[in-house]
């Protein structure tokens, strides 16, 4: 069994035993998160919520919070100056717990 589920702005396809890293929540390591779902689906079936489905659940443990690797801005001006910053996106790293529905 999969389910799509939405957090952080984006859509993630998730099963039961994955870990998944999203945009990072205000929960301390080891809180059970439930996430919101969108769609869940066996086999060939799937069941499409509108845009959420009611009565069906994805529950996650926070296992860890962290940053992804630096991503450089790299900008430069007709002037002759060019400036250079970087970026460190902070996540949290979730394990899927459950799905229900």
């Amino acid at each position: 069994m999969y389910a799509v589920v939405r957090t952080g702005g984006k859509q993630y396809r998730v099963k039961e035993g994955d870990l998944l890293k999203v945009e990072k929540l205000e929960q301390p390591v080891g809180a059970k998160v439930a996430l919101e779902v969108l769609a869940v689906g066996e086999g060939e079936g799937i069941e499409v919520g509108a845009p959420t489905l009611g009565g069906a659940r994805v529950e996650a443990e926070v296992v860890s919070h962290g940053k992804h690797r630096k991503l450089w801005h790299f900008r430069t001006q007709e002037e002759g100056w060019d400036r250079i910053r970087g970026h460190r996106q902070p996540y949290t790293e979730l394990k899927i717990t459950g799905i229900s529905g």
